[in-house]
């Protein structure tokens, strides 16, 4: 990481741990959280975050994961819990140096064999069970009837209806104010009613399911970032190629490359 990445989401829980360089540091939730040898930042599904990064700082290796629930239950059942709000209930905590180890351990695996998933899943599966182990009150079976309440309200039918459009064609979502005219609410009620439901804003909602699809189409297709970028609704591939950096953290061209690596090692 050498330079910023603007406020966003994901719909997994998401854990960052520093492998190399200068110290650092996340927004999460409006919170300032510091990155360092000692110490991981823990993002919650949903959970909007920024990093923060002065001109004049070093670059930093991150370990960066993105952790999907069906994956983290097959190690216990309840970890599936990671889908909902308050898995982590702090955005940072110190970690062990068992836990540093394995950092080290598993991005070393990255970069001398990049082909070898199955080390690599390995190598994730047992530094997320120590890093729940030691962050998240992952005993807990359920959450109280008040969270799993909260968790499990429907949301209010005109913005399952945006929640819709966002999802099933990013691309076609002209702005916030056509939006919000085709759930039959002003602007500002419309904000307030998709905060208040989801947690973020409207906008942040519709980048991740457009990052989301640039992340996979980069990856795994064989496609012209131009092709990509107007499939996502850009108007220009220099436009896209700035929205890709500023949220995955690098360019689509070097994120291909690496991912190549994948398949070819």
């Amino acid at each position: 990481m050498d330079r910023p990445l603007v406020k966003h989401a994901h719909a997994q829980c998401h854990v960052l741990l520093k492998v190399e360089g200068a110290d650092t540091e996340f927004d999460v939730g409006g919170r300032r959280v510091a990155l360092t040898d000692e110490s991981a930042v823990l993002i919650n599904a949903w959970e909007h975050h920024s990093y923060v990064h002065r001109a004049d700082q070093p670059p930093t290796i991150i370990l960066a994961m993105y952790i999907e629930p069906a994956w983290l239950g097959a190690f216990r059942g309840n970890w599936e819990a990671s889908a909902g709000p308050d898995f982590f209930p702090h955005p940072g905590g110190a970690i062990t140096p068992q836990i540093r180890r394995q950092v080290g351990e598993t991005a070393e695996a990255m970069v001398q064999a990049p082909g070898d998933a199955a080390a690599h899943e390995r190598l994730i599966g047992r530094l997320m069970v120590s890093i729940i182990e030691r962050l998240a009150p992952w005993r807990e079976v359920q959450p109280s009837l008040r969270v799993r309440a909260k968790a499990t309200r429907a949301p209010d039918r005109r913005i399952a209806r945006a929640l819709a459009l966002l999802r099933e064609n990013p691309a076609g979502i002209d702005s916030m104010d056509w939006l919000a005219r085709e759930c039959g609410l002003s602007r500002a009620h419309f904000f307030r009613l998709f905060e208040a439901d989801t947690g973020i804003s409207p906008r942040v909602y519709l980048n991740t399911q457009r990052v989301e699809r640039a992340v996979q189409a980069v990856a795994n297709e064989t496609r012209s970032f131009s092709a990509i970028s107007h499939d996502l609704g850009f108007s220009v591939p220099a436009h896209f190629s700035r929205f890709f950096h500023d949220h995955a953290g690098s360019s689509p061209s070097v994120f291909r490359d690496v991912s190549a690596l994948r398949d070819t090692a």
